[in-house]
């Protein structure tokens, strides 16, 4: 008999099926589970956490995108700020000042400047 791996979720063809089992199960008269598991009350219990569970899942995973949309959000808005930050410095203290240097620009005349090539 295959092992099987509980760590995997299911597909979800697999639950509708067993959602629709439960449901023409319902209709059976007569039944008498030999097994506490396969009782009509674990059965409606199981279901009914199942459904809370996903729900919960899913308001969860709203959340999550919601708080990463908001973070990229700030993100950007650090990103731009500090960039405006940067122009002001080198537009208050010049491109080869130490100001600007210590913001993260590099120094005017600290660049190479290009060597012509000479064909060979």
């Amino acid at each position: 008999m295959a092992t099987i791996d509980v760590t995997r979720r299911l597909q979800t063809r697999i639950i509708l099926q067993d959602i629709e089992s439960y449901e023409g199960f319902r209709i059976v008269k007569d039944y008498t589970a030999r097994r506490p598991e396969a009782s009509a009350e674990t059965l409606q219990a199981n279901l009914s956490t199942m459904q809370a569970k996903q729900q919960k899942e899913t308001e969860l995973a709203a959340m999550a995108k919601a708080a990463a949309d908001e973070a990229r959000q700030a993100e950007w808005e650090f990103h731009n700020s500090v960039m405006a930050m940067k122009e002001s410095v080198r537009g208050l203290f010049g491109p080869d000042s130490h100001e600007a240097q210590s913001v993260g620009y590099k120094k005017k005349s600290e660049r190479k400047r290009p060597r012509r090539r000479t064909a060979a």
